[in-house]
């Protein structure tokens, strides 16, 4: 019996990692999207995991909600804290501060 509980254990902490390192690489796509709409640089060595809760998608299904934080560049010289939120593997909300546009 003991046997099965490590065994389900293991199972299910070798999915969350692997799910988590695919969550991940969808945030930096996500915030390397956005960041490019607004003109910006993804600095994606910063995106990071803040949050990981339960939450629910439209058709009442339960799903990981994860909180991710980031940051980008306008000139490169300074950096500016961002952030999306992801249900399963949707983009549900993000926030990039406003920030002035360099002169080219």
């Amino acid at each position: 019996m003991f046997e099965t509980i490590l065994l389900a254990a293991l199972i299910l902490g070798a999915w969350y990692w692997f799910d988590s390192i695919a969550k991940r690489e969808i945030a930096i796509n996500h915030g390397r999207d956005l960041a490019a709409r607004c003109h910006l640089q993804l600095l994606d060595e910063t995106v990071a995991c803040a949050q990981i809760r339960l939450g629910r998608d439209g058709r009442g299904h339960a799903q990981l909600q994860r909180f991710y934080e980031f940051e980008v560049s306008a000139s490169g010289a300074e950096r500016m804290q961002c952030s999306l939120q992801l249900l399963g593997k949707q983009l549900q909300s993000w926030h990039i501060p406003p920030y002035v546009q360099p002169m080219h």
